[in-house]
């Protein structure tokens, strides 16, 4: 008799439950892989945001603070013909903000030399002449100063702009006018600098991006610096000093500060900055609903979002080192 043969695989029914095992298995792996790159996108956009917030605040603070520095002129208003001059100091194109003597360089006006001023982009008559396409909103800020430590007239720079001074007076030239420069005894040789802050949109790729740019004094004019990428918004709110003591009693936006207290002929004084920044991420996130989120940036109104971009608000605040002597 011949002996049975034994058949051997899987049936049927056994092959069907082995496929649905695999395509849970198959399913589960696939949803742990879309959270770990949705999870990979967020950190990453995060990191991003505040590594840009901390450079851009950083660039700020570091040049606000130090606002209105002249050096041995340091706290007394400029006054062209009597303490300041200007030797050759003429550029194609100025930046020059609201107030009767507030470009690069002092004019004859009757009214102080204003070392900062500021305003929010279609919310003020006055603006600054070279700033043309700021976003909407956004606060705007002007700063002059001189850069140190002081410099040696064999070092100078040939596209900056010089300020030689001391304790009487200070002149205001350019590395080829230093053989002709007036002489000014026991005098230091500082580099000056006149800064515009403010946000406005490149458009790169097809990607329109907001960015943190800066006007800087040159020979050849106030040139534009691109610097950090995803600022979408500023506010800066102005530190008024009220009783003399050096501190801030009370923070303002420019709109409401007038023109005494920007030329400093009252006993009040800004002796503060603070810089609060709205940053966005470079790209969208499928997966992110930015409508569930509102941004507040100190006295402006909460602003919310219907798209997909990440975003964080920070802020510094930074206190000027260099007031203005009372009523100078």
């Amino acid at each position: 008799m011949a002996a049975l043969k034994r058949q051997k695989g899987l049936t049927l029914v056994e092959l069907m439950v082995a496929m649905l095992m695999a395509l849970f298995l198959s399913a589960g792996l696939f949803t742990m892989f879309s959270m770990s790159a949705r999870n990979v996108t967020s950190t990453g956009q995060f990191a991003e945001l505040q590594e840009n917030a901390r450079m851009a605040l950083a660039i700020m603070a570091k040049d606000i603070g130090q606002t209105g520095f002249m050096a041995d002129l340091n706290g007394v208003s400029l006054v062209k013909g009597n303490n300041a001059f200007n030797f050759n100091t003429s550029i194609a194109t100025d930046c020059v903000g609201g107030g009767l003597n507030n470009a690069s360089f002092p004019n004859n006006q009757p009214a102080h030399f204003r070392m900062i001023w500021g305003y929010r982009v279609n919310a003020s008559t006055e603006t600054v002449s070279c700033i043309e396409d700021a976003l909407n909103g956004s606060d705007v800020i002007q700063i002059k100063r001189l850069v140190g430590p002081d410099v040696e007239p064999t070092n100078l720079l040939d596209n900056r702009f010089y300020f030689l001074a001391n304790f009487n007076r200070g002149v205001f030239f350019r590395k080829e006018d230093l053989s002709s420069l007036p002489v000014v005894p026991d005098a230091r040789y500082w580099q000056y600098q006149h800064h515009v802050y403010y946000i406005e949109n490149d458009t790169r790729n097809g990607l329109t991006i907001p960015v943190l740019k800066r006007r800087s004094l040159t020979t050849s004019g106030m040139v534009e610096e691109p610097y950090v990428d995803g600022v979408e918004d500023m506010q800066i709110l102005y530190g008024i000093d009220s009783d003399g003591d050096g501190t801030a009693d009370g923070y303002t936006t420019a709109a409401n500060i007038d023109n005494r207290l920007w030329d400093n002929q009252d006993f009040q004084r800004i002796v503060a900055i603070k810089i609060q920044l709205l940053l966005r991420a470079l790209k969208e996130d499928s997966e992110f609903d930015s409508s569930t989120f509102s941004y507040q940036l100190g006295q402006k109104t909460a602003r919310k979002f219907n798209d997909g971009y990440r975003r964080q608000v920070l802020s510094t605040t930074v206190l000027l080192e260099n007031p203005t002597l009372l009523n100078q």
